[in-house]
């Protein structure tokens, strides 16, 4: 197993949790602000009930840490593969870019958010991802089963 391969994704893990104290100490305080506080919520209420409601920059924290939860589960389930089947000293550079584009993209994503950029960031990251899942399935493909006996 190359354990190397992990730290990325042990990365994403916390700048996931990161993303989600940020969104939750700005959009906490600006809940109260602009809706007396949590207690007048409808039973049932969703992040997604904010929209247009609280201003978009408080929202786009929510944004990201949703986006945090969607495409990353790919980039988990890639490297979990490589790290079992042996990846190569290019898929641990592969992944840690990966990694730092998803943090430029959330940083980039809940400060200034023009979606032009924001998708450059994200297409440069997607494809760091697919060339990791491409090799993902080469080493799962083409293993040699009396090796790894």
């Amino acid at each position: 197993m190359q354990a190397q391969i992990l730290a990325p994704a042990a990365v994403l893990v916390l700048w996931s949790l990161v993303m989600l104290l940020w969104m939750a100490g700005t959009r906490l305080p600006a809940i109260s602000k602009q809706l007396g506080g949590m207690k007048d919520a409808k039973p049932g209420g969703r992040g997604q009930d904010l929209e247009g409601v609280l201003p978009d920059k408080i929202n786009w924290k929510s944004h990201n840490y949703t986006h945090l939860m969607e495409q990353p589960t790919v980039f988990y389930a890639t490297v979990v593969i490589l790290a079992i089947m042996g990846g190569s000293q290019m898929d641990v550079l592969l992944a840690w870019a990966y990694v730092a584009l998803r943090i430029v993209h959330s940083v980039y994503q809940a400060t200034v958010n023009v979606v032009a950029v924001r998708f450059l960031i994200f297409l440069l990251a997607t494809g760091a991802l697919l060339v990791l899942a491409v090799r993902a399935l080469m080493v799962t493909l083409f293993a040699n089963p009396g090796v790894l006996a």
